[in-house]
């Protein structure tokens, strides 16, 4: 037990060093280079990106495997998790309410991040031994930057960090959650959810866009209808809260010893942690989407993190301010669900309970198609996307009943580390994205004009 404590101990130094204060300024940073470098992209086109995203006429006659929409779904499945509801409460807790304020400026220029990361996933795609496209950044390392060890040192962390961030620890707070609330035993709950996965991810990437298509929308509102409710129906303490995140953001007044670092850096890692933009994890799924040009794909790709952190992040962190219970002990999770059933009664706990659920069984759905498209990249045969599909689905049931302190810790180094070589690629295809960006603008305009002259005519 001695043993266990000095390995967990030592872990979490290296979880802490990786993604300390130089990975967290490399992500920004490279958010706010591809900002300037696309001249502000994603404040022009979002409205358009939006429209296009959830837009009815998807493209069916191009090369891919599902919509625009299921391609967001799947990433957004991904992505919002966890780090939604427990991400944002330890944000608070240990950094304050200004800690808000940081996450959505990293969103803002992570959009920009997101959007180059889709460009070059669909730009530099290939199909796998399944028929099925494969994308991503070890591709686009190895294709576009000619750097293939770069791209195997990145579907490693990936394959690792999918059986981690993207399983185990999903199943584990299922688990938990579904204990503490129904007394249902863990093993069983494990049980279960593998059924369910296995039932979605033995169909591919196809199957996972069907469900996801169909879920993630329906949690994302669930959730987000609940907080509004919660925050209009409490509106004479949303200027407050408003204020004290804008106020806390520059004073860290909130923070023991007023650290305004404490503030940004975990503001930043848990906007991170939710939204993804810079690990590489996303532009997986983009390479799957329909499309002719990857500049449209990149658009609808960019609107995640708005969604995820801009819309879904600002539900939880406003109500948690709100609340002013991060101050009682609680964090995490517990947090969260003890604010929501502080302003909605027992009702309160069970939606926060309801949307973790959910949250993290779409985020087991979107990192089995993560983790599967590394194997394919490092092995290279359809044998091994049926072992990998067997063993994600193990993984789920043995993630539920099992102690997981060790793999939280490994899994959050797998996820920090497959950001280095994703934005080295990012960084050094620049131009790449910049001229793709161009080359999809003049078709935006050509399609313009042809749709202005369509209208006249009629």
């Amino acid at each position: 037990m001695e043993e266990e404590s000095r390995v967990l101990a030592i872990i979490n130094e290296i979880s802490s060093f990786i993604w300390g204060p130089p990975l967290l300024i490399l992500i920004v940073g490279t958010g706010i280079f591809l900002t300037f470098r696309l001249s502000f992209l994603q404040f022009s086109t979002l409205p358009y990106a939006l429209k296009l995203a959830f837009s009815r006429n998807q493209d069916k006659n191009s090369e891919g495997d599902i919509s625009h929409f299921q391609s967001l779904m799947t990433a957004l499945a991904a992505t919002v998790g966890t780090g939604n509801i427990a991400g944002v409460a330890t944000a608070v807790v240990i950094g304050g309410p200004g800690a808000v304020f940081w996450m959505w400026l990293s969103a803002l220029f992570g959009m920009a991040t997101k959007y180059a990361e889709a460009i070059l996933a669909v730009k530099y795609r290939e199909k796998g031994p399944n028929g099925e496209m494969a994308g991503g950044p070890m591709y686009y390392l190895e294709k576009g930057l000619g750097q293939k060890w770069l791209g195997v040192v990145f579907a490693v962390f990936a394959a690792i960090a999918a059986f981690g961030i993207g399983n185990t620890v999903q199943s584990n707070s299922v688990a938990h959650v579904v204990e503490s609330n129904w007394g249902i035993n863990p093993w069983l709950t494990g049980i279960i959810m593998a059924i369910f996965t296995g039932l979605v991810i033995l169909g591919g990437i196809r199957s996972i866009g069907r469900v996801v298509a169909f879920i993630v929308p329906l949690m994302a509102l669930f959730y987000v209808i609940a907080g509004l409710v919660l925050i209009f129906s409490n509106l004479s303490l949303v200027p407050g809260a408003i204020g004290l995140i804008f106020s806390d953001a520059f004073t860290g007044q909130a923070v023991a010893g007023g650290a305004i670092g404490i503030v940004i850096q975990y503001g930043v890692a848990r906007g991170v942690f939710s939204n993804e933009a810079g690990l590489g994890s996303a532009p997986i799924a983009a390479a799957a989407a329909r499309t002719d040009y990857p500049g449209r794909q990149a658009l609808v790709s960019m609107t995640q993190v708005f969604i995820d952190t801009i819309v879904i992040c600002s539900i939880t962190g406003i109500t948690l301010v709100m609340g002013n219970l991060y101050t009682n002990g609680e964090t995490g999770a517990a947090l969260t669900s003890a604010t929501f059933e502080f302003f909605l009664g027992p009702i309160g706990s069970v939606i926060v309970a309801i949307g973790l659920i959910f949250f993290a069984y779409s985020t087991i759905l979107g990192w089995s198609y993560y983790g599967e498209k590394s194997f394919v990249y490092l092995f290279k045969s359809q044998t091994s996307i049926v072992i990998y599909r067997i063993l994600f689905v193990i993984a789920v049931v043995l993630g539920a009943g099992a102690s997981l302190d060790l793999v939280w810790g490994i899994a959050d180094i797998m996820n920090g580390l497959m950001a280095i070589p994703n934005l080295i690629g990012l960084l050094g295809l620049s131009g790449v994205v910049v001229a793709e960006t161009h080359r999809f603008l003049k078709q935006m305009k050509e399609e313009k004009k042809q749709n202005s002259a369509y209208h006249v005519e009629q």
